[in-house]
């Protein structure tokens, strides 16, 4: 089994299907015929937009609203992901999203991270041959109107849990001009001083400009970041600043970034030397895995053992975790 790594996997996109149903059960919810229920959290090949493909979190950001909700999904995604081999993950949501029934964000984060903690439990009473899966958390800002109290709350919870399960920020939501990342300036400066890495969800429905913003911002990592292709003063930009692209295959053909995977462009940016990564971003709404991704481009685009070891390399070394844990995974492959 190869050993992965993810840095862009959304947790409210990335509910266990089986997670889901025990979740309804909990809270009472009529049973739903599986087909059906699997409408309702993934996307078909009709899907039309980023729009579209967002629509689908709606039911699982329901189920996601009481500490043993949060606590009981991370511990489930993470014994499943380690089944596929990963060894490293960050995972992805906005505190925000969770507080319907009166969690405050702090009390959201408190939860997830007792469900990484008690993977890590589980983990050391279940010893197998395959390498340890190490995980940390990024916190979302989001992309919504009148809402800025929220996000720099948000801001204040990741410094607070900073290096304690928490290792970074992140940008999301839909990508329109009515949000566009230049209005988010002075939360990312706030970030900065505060010496919290963050990445930047750009260059997927908005193009180029929108990689340039991140930039602008000091953005080290780009979420997605793919339609840097369409600008070759981008890339060599991105290979300059040694860059890192969160690349997720599946997801950007749902989203129709790209209508064809023959086309996806991972392995010629790999190729001019553009620090690229290959992730799943979610799961559940696009019904695959990181060892189907790697899978897919394989058969689809030529990528190669050695491509995807220096998918790896770089996962490592853009990835939000300490020195120690960098010498970890480097010594892995």
């Amino acid at each position: 089994m190869r050993k992965l790594i993810d840095l862009h996997l959304h947790l409210d996109g990335s509910v266990p299907f089986t997670t889901i149903k025990e979740l309804m059960t909990i809270h009472g919810l009529p049973t739903i015929d599986d087909q059906i229920l699997r409408q309702k959290l993934s996307v078909g090949p009709d899907c039309r937009d980023l729009n579209e493909f967002l629509e689908k979190f709606a039911f699982p950001v329901h189920l996601m609203q009481t500490a043993a909700d949060l606590q009981l999904i991370v511990f489930s995604l993470l014994k499943k992901i380690k089944k596929q081999g990963l060894v490293y993950v960050e995972i992805r949501f906005a505190p925000q999203l969770h507080t319907e029934q009166g969690l405050t964000q702090e009390e959201v984060v408190r939860a997830a991270i007792s469900g990484l903690n008690q993977f890590f439990n589980w983990q050391k009473m279940h010893s197998s041959s395959q390498p340890e899966l190490h995980a940390n958390l990024l916190l979302c800002l989001m992309r919504l109107p009148h809402n800025y109290d929220q996000n720099l709350e948000t801001i204040t919870v990741a410094k607070h849990f900073l290096d304690r399960g928490v290792s970074g920020l992140d940008l999301a939501g839909a990508e329109t001009p009515a949000f566009a990342i230049s209005n988010y300036t002075s939360l990312f400066n706030l970030a900065s001083q505060n010496s919290i890495p963050f990445t930047i969800h750009a260059g997927e429905a908005m193009g180029p400009e929108s990689i340039y913003q991140a930039l602008d911002l000091g953005a080290r990592r780009i979420g997605h970041g793919i339609r840097c292709i369409e600008d070759t003063q981008l890339v060599a930009e991105l290979i300059q600043n040694k860059i890192t692209l969160e690349c997720c295959a599946t997801s950007n053909l749902n989203t129709k970034v790209f209508d064809q995977i023959d086309h996806y462009p991972v392995k010629k940016l790999l190729n001019q030397g553009v620090n690229v990564t290959l992730n799943s971003d979610d799961m559940t709404v696009s019904n695959i895995d990181l060892p189907h991704e790697y899978q897919l481009l394989e058969e689809k685009t030529g990528l190669t053992r050695a491509d995807e070891k220096q998918l790896y390399l770089n996962a490592v070394t853009a990835a939000f975790c300490s020195n120690a844990e960098k010498k970890r995974l480097f010594s892995l492959i």
